[in-house]
């Protein structure tokens, strides 16, 4: 496609026009579909470009503008940093020598071209529901009668988390299973997250973006599906069940909120754990104890002042690397050793993207959206639930929701289970393992 551009918008020729596409400063183009079409995923001949009540599924395609990378490699190679910790651990935060590894790495042997290219391989979409335009990715599988899955990431992650998913879920009998086990997956960045828009308005939390998941699974066609979540995807999929659309059949959640409300307030003031608990709950309870008495300050941060630590992390990419790689590091199965389980370039694609989408401080926001425990059956209201849950418990996650928890807070609970490894980031991690609990969790579901 022919096209002329600057810095913040593009002239592209598409359907018979000459039209300009800008969000932001980084350039989207309207590109041909990877897989074949059907009518439900094609775009409106008339308006390539949305309007607030524009319901049309538009192709999307990323092409960031070499002066932002440039850009990007100029500020690392000039980052100001502090003094070494005085600690020999991460007692005091993420270790200076393990983020200048990651930032000088960044600044000379990454290339985010191969996550565009990786990205553009894929069949991306974008669509205006609720006034705010939401990009997602959609992957039909091959084999009929798949059912329907929307995959919801969290913070610090992105739909980088599910790409080495895809394809377990999408196409089984590539990877050990059935072709009854497929899926076809959607997968969305939160508003405020990613190449999504970012709200100007008040109340983008988890109900709302849940009932705009599924107003995008019905755009697209489908009568019924599931729900997927960690983090804040665990989240969206608890407001999703409470709403109880028609056509929802189950949720799965990697990070349950399990924790019974007479406990809380206990884990929350760091108080001993009663000796009445079993030992998985008290190993739940110690390590929640241990959560938000030394590692939850970020969180505390972004839910009350997401505009402040915005500007670090608009202004600073190696600010912003440490911001994430932290959590990497702390919650993934690694010993606090990320690499062990995701690559540098992995990692670094995930930040670039904040980066390149300048997305510190509205996905931030979403925190201070939220508000809620997350962990807390009660704030999550988790009782009101009618749709079958399922639950998948990955070792090295924040916390391990027994059993015993889980059956409590989710009435609706029928499927269970613990697995050998993996941690916060399950399918990003251990993608065959998560797509094997999938196929299990829903099969009764189909």
């Amino acid at each position: 496609m022919p096209r002329t551009e600057n810095a913040s918008s593009i002239r592209v020729h598409f359907a018979g026009r000459l039209i300009a596409v800008a969000v932001g400063s980084l350039m989207l183009v309207p590109a041909g579909y990877v897989l074949p079409a059907i009518a439900a995923d094609t775009i409106s001949a008339t308006s390539a470009k949305s309007t607030s009540s524009d319901e049309s599924i538009r192709p999307f395609h990323i092409n960031v503008p070499q002066s932002q990378l440039d850009d990007l490699r100029k500020r690392i190679f000039e980052t100001r940093w502090p003094d070494k910790e005085t600690v020999d651990d991460a007692s005091q935060g993420i270790q200076l020598a393990q983020v200048q590894e990651l930032v000088r790495y960044w600044g000379t042997d990454y290339n985010w071209r191969k996550a565009e290219a990786q990205l553009n391989s894929l069949p991306e979409f974008i669509t205006t529901i609720d006034g705010v335009e939401i990009q997602f990715i959609h992957v039909r599988s091959r084999h009929p009668n798949a059912l329907p899955v929307v995959l919801t990431h969290g913070w610090p992650g992105s739909t980088f988390e599910f790409i080495k998913s895809i394809g377990p879920l999408t196409d089984p009998t590539a990877y050990g299973g059935r072709p009854e086990d497929a899926f076809d997956v959607v997968i969305p960045s939160i508003p405020g997250y990613g190449f999504s828009g970012k709200p100007t308005d008040l109340g983008w939390g988890p109900d709302r973006t849940a009932r705009a998941w599924d107003t995008l699974m019905k755009r697209l066609g489908y009568e019924h599906y599931v729900s997927q979540g960690g983090d804040h995807g665990s989240v969206v999929s608890d407001a999703l069940a409470r709403q109880a659309p028609k056509g929802l059949r189950a949720i799965h959640l990697n990070m349950p909120a399990t924790v019974p409300g007479e406990l809380t307030r206990a884990i929350n003031s760091g108080d001993p754990a009663p000796s009445d608990l079993k030992t998985p709950e008290r190993e739940a309870f110690q390590s929640l104890s241990t959560f938000f008495g030394r590692n939850a300050a970020y969180g505390a941060m972004m839910v009350t002042r997401p505009q402040t630590i915005g500007y670090a992390l608009s202004d600073s990419p190696a600010g912003l690397a440490a911001w994430m790689y932290e959590k990497f590091a702390q919650w993934s199965d690694s010993d606090g050793v990320p690499e062990r389980v995701l690559s540098k370039d992995e990692m670094l694609n995930d930040i670039t993207l904040y980066w390149l989408t300048n997305t510190g401080a509205s996905s931030s926001r979403f925190y201070w959206e939220n508000n809620n425990n997350n962990f807390s059956a009660d704030a999550q209201k988790t009782k009101e639930i009618k749709i079958p849950v399922a639950i998948s418990v990955f070792p090295k996650e924040i916390y391990k929701a027994p059993e015993s928890w889980s059956k409590e807070a989710y009435p609706t609970l029928y499927y269970y289970n613990q697995v050998a490894k993996g941690g916060h980031f399950a399918a990003w991690e251990q993608p065959q393992l998560f797509a094997e609990e999938l196929r299990a969790a829903f099969k009764s579901v189909r």
